[in-house]
């Protein structure tokens, strides 16, 4: 076996980072790389005026919005680790960028609202961690302002997600009385001074439990109030178990202020024992494939265009799933069944670029894409692709037509159109009865179309005009059924000209069904 494989893919955490819209997501993302060294100074949390935009966030609707709407891939080196972060859209309407980017990810750090537990959002995220077995660890932010009791906190989790929680550290003190953290494992406190605005990482005073100093510094009721939390914890908490965390039955625990740097260090320390390495992917048919034996391969769960104006160009993301990639490589890609050659690769952060020469199971990174990739592509230098589970596919639930308001931009539309549809947020189909013609866009939620035609203005100098159609339920049609189809339907075809229907909702849809038992509908194009 390759002794620097082996070391190099043990020392990688590919982790994603989910949440609720406006549970700290991106803030902590961002603390994170202030602690990781990283970066030097937290710009998302400076005064308001003059604030920059976060790392991760590149998009210019992103920095007036204040909302992370794509996924960003961000690599950095900590303590000997290589890390590639994740941070995925906070945004329910581009949900379904951040499930794929979760199945890039081996680890996923769930972000709570200490005052509003578990959201809708954060449901729905931790279901596809579930269904893919990707371990969770919790940290529970905003520990700086009034929050739930923690115990119910707990028992929330443990009772809407069905995982069991286990705290790591215990905060001392909450609201404007939080004053740091006890590590359960190291049987220390972590109490946490501020700094100006959190943008320089936080001065820390750690001491014992019994430690008269650590006494001194605490008010007698906080402190009375947080013994006793400690006693109950320690009495009815069940203990930690790797094994259980790994198998994602458990999650550990930690509490925290981003925006204030309380408990990032501790987290960030911590999540490097707990996190796995890329050591297992998940197969169709069941097992895993073996990162350090298999030979080289890698799936594109991402497309991007436009990330850098300079470059013009658009962008694949792809996960390195076994064998090491080398620049220059010639693997084969499953879909278009040709050998290609891996040239133009590229490790980002943010926008920022640098050449990748080589990388590891667990590396996220970019090649140039003139077309060649679409998301869900397994490329790979073996006879036969592995047998890699899919990425999750979402029939749209908004429809409309996109049109040019300048016959002398069609150009620059029909590109836009087609390069923005690549990255798989909106689904494109054209039809010869509906939308004169035009484009048919598909999207989970109206942001998508907000974002879409802000980005043809901004990226390709278009003006585009949407016309919203009354469809509300789509689905594909198996191939074998297409030719029964009766006449009189909203019929659509995809991008691959595979046929698809839309119906104006549910009871519309389910007379279809009733009455054409012998068609076919699924909800993922690939098998229809």
């Amino acid at each position: 076996m390759d002794e620097k494989l082996k070391s190099e893919t043990r020392r990688r955490r590919t982790f994603a980072i989910i949440a609720h819209p406006d549970a700290g997501k991106t803030t902590l993302t961002e603390k994170l790389l202030l602690y990781g060294g990283a970066i030097q100074l937290a710009g998302a949390v400076k005064a308001r005026k003059e604030r920059k935009s976060a790392t991760s966030d590149w998009m210019s609707i992103e920095k007036e919005r204040g909302i992370s709407i794509t996924s960003a891939a961000l690599q950095f080196e900590y303590r000997d680790f290589v890390l590639n972060l994740l941070d995925t859209p906070g945004h329910e309407d581009f949900s379904e960028d951040t499930y794929r980017t979760l199945i890039a990810a081996d680890t996923a750090v769930m972000v709570l609202d200490a005052a509003k537990g578990v959201e809708p959002q954060t449901r729905k995220l931790f279901k596809v961690c579930k269904d893919r077995g990707i371990p969770i660890i919790t940290f529970v932010n905003k520990m700086d302002r009034p929050t739930k009791d923690l115990f119910a906190l707990l028992d929330e989790i443990e009772e809407v997600l069905g995982i069991t929680a286990v705290p790591r550290v215990w905060p001392i003190g909450t609201g404007p009385d939080f004053k740091g953290v006890y590590d359960r494992q190291g049987n220390q406190v972590h109490l946490f001074e501020k700094t100006s605005g959190g943008a320089f990482i936080s001065p820390v005073n750690v001491s014992g439990i019994d430690d008269p100093l650590f006494q001194d510094k605490i008010d007698v009721d906080i402190l009375k109030q947080f013994r006793d939390e400690i006693d109950l914890m320690e009495a009815g908490i069940h203990p930690f178990d790797q094994k259980e965390y790994e198998y994602g039955r458990m999650t550990p625990v930690f509490f925290g202020s981003a925006v204030n740097n309380f408990g990032i260090q501790l987290f960030l320390d911590s999540f490097l024992n707990l996190a796995s390495s890329p050591e297992h992917v998940p197969l169709l048919s069941g097992g895993y494939l073996d990162p350090l034996t298999a030979p080289f391969s890698c799936f594109v769960f991402k497309v991007q265009a436009n990330m850098n104006k300079v470059h013009r160009d658009r962008i694949a993301f792809v996960r390195i799933c076994s064998g090491k990639f080398e620049r220059g490589l010639t693997v084969n890609h499953n879909r278009l069944e040709k050998s290609i050659k891996l040239s133009s690769s590229f490790a980002f952060f943010g926008q920022d670029r640098n050449t990748v020469d080589e990388a590891y199971p667990g590396d996220i990174i970019g090649l140039v894409n003139p077309g060649t990739y679409r998301i869900g592509d397994i490329l790979y230098s073996s006879l036969n692709p592995p047998d890699l589970k899919p990425l999750p596919v979402f029939p749209p639930e908004l429809f409309a037509t996109v049109s040019c308001t300048d016959s002398l931009s069609l150009k620059s539309f029909k590109k836009g159109v087609e390069q923005l549809t690549e990255e798989g947020i909106l689904r494109y189909y054209t039809s010869r009865s509906i939308g004169s013609g035009n484009p048919i866009l598909g999207a989970m939620g109206q942001l998508q179309f907000d974002v879409f035609v802000r980005r043809l203005k901004d990226e390709y100098n278009v003006n585009a005009t949407l016309n919203t159609l009354p469809y509300t339920v789509c689905r594909w049609v198996k191939e074998e059924s297409v030719a029964d189809l009766p006449g009189g339907i909203n019929m659509i075809q995809d991008k691959d000209g595979r046929t698809a229907l839309m119906f104006e909702g549910d009871w519309e849809f389910n007379y279809f069904i009733r009455n054409n038992p012998d068609i076919e509908l699924v909800e993922n194009p690939d098998y229809a």
